[in-house]
């Protein structure tokens, strides 16, 4: 009985080693470009020219970040990716906070507050989720148009609220249908509303949805190249349109110490709201999993 149990358990042992072994070989392989980005950035122009691409900075210098930032050029322009980082500020915070309340509205209504077609309804919203960007360009241009807000960041608000809107409604829909019915029948006899019920008692139990919602639209709408691309010019591009343009624009030499601290400085907002909520994300899409 003990040989066999000290069998089982080198058994698992060796299974335990194998599976770990494996995980750190991926980690080491999912990693790899990140660090190669990030030691290239702090290397001067000769050393990655002397230098292998896995090789450590001989004298760290985060020259390249500071011209990424402030001088280097993005076209015809050689103002770095300060401006055009808060263009996408300005017009990504304004986006995911307004599609995330919407589809809270909208998840709230198609599951306290049904009406007839309402199933229908939550179906023709999901193709939404199915539609490719570039099937919505022409249109969305026209309706920019019509509207007066092409080529503004007010514009870019637009499309990407109403783009999202299909995602943020199913987060929602899928997370308020584990929200038991009888505290939103106790409150109406109460006689609380529509709005009232919202606030008091289904936005209070909303936070690991909302952090959902927060985390993809954000993801989305800072990552972003089409949008930006067609819907904005100038001054007024996103910093992956800038960032496409700086890495293409030559001024007789290649600096790829600029161009991957510029990549970095694009991703780093993304890549913070992942480490500091990630775990939220993941707790907040199984909490909607378990009915619906």
């Amino acid at each position: 009985m003990a040989e066999m149990t000290s069998t089982r358990n080198t058994g698992q042992l060796v299974g335990r080693t194998i599976v770990y072994g494996l995980l750190v070989l991926v980690c080491f392989y999912y990693l790899m470009p990140l660090f190669v980005m990030v030691t290239t950035s702090l290397k001067s122009l000769d050393e990655i020219r002397a230098g292998n691409l896995l090789s450590l900075p001989q004298d760290p210098n985060l020259d390249a970040w500071g011209k990424a930032w402030s001088s280097a050029c993005t076209g015809v322009q050689c103002e770095g990716l300060a401006g055009f980082f808060w263009n996408s500020v300005s017009f990504v915070v304004p986006a995911v906070l307004m599609s995330t309340l919407i589809g809270a509205v909208n998840g709230y209504v198609l599951t306290m507050w049904r009406f007839r077609g309402s199933d229908l309804l939550f179906g023709l919203l999901m193709i939404g989720c199915f539609i490719p960007f570039q099937v919505v360009l022409l249109p969305m241009a026209r309706t920019l148009g019509a509207m007066g807000i092409a080529n503004s960041t007010t514009g870019l608000v637009f499309v990407h609220v109403v783009y999202g809107l299909a995602f943020t409604t199913l987060f929602f829909r899928n997370y308020y249908v584990t929200i038991p019915d009888e505290l939103v029948k106790a409150a109406k006899i109460d006689g609380a509303g529509f709005w009232l019920i919202f606030r008091r008692i289904i936005l209070p139990l909303s936070a690991p949805i909302i952090v959902v919602s927060i985390i993809w639209q954000f993801t989305q709408v800072w990552n972003d190249f089409l949008f930006g691309v067609v819907f904005s010019s100038g001054d007024r591009q996103p910093i992956t349109v800038a960032l496409n343009n700086l890495v293409n624009t030559s001024t007789g030499v290649k600096e790829y110490n600029v161009d991957m601290a510029a990549a970095i400085i694009a991703a780093l907002p993304t890549l913070f709201v992942y480490v500091v909520a990630g775990k939220y994300f993941v707790r907040g899409l199984t909490a909607g999993a378990v009915k619906g």
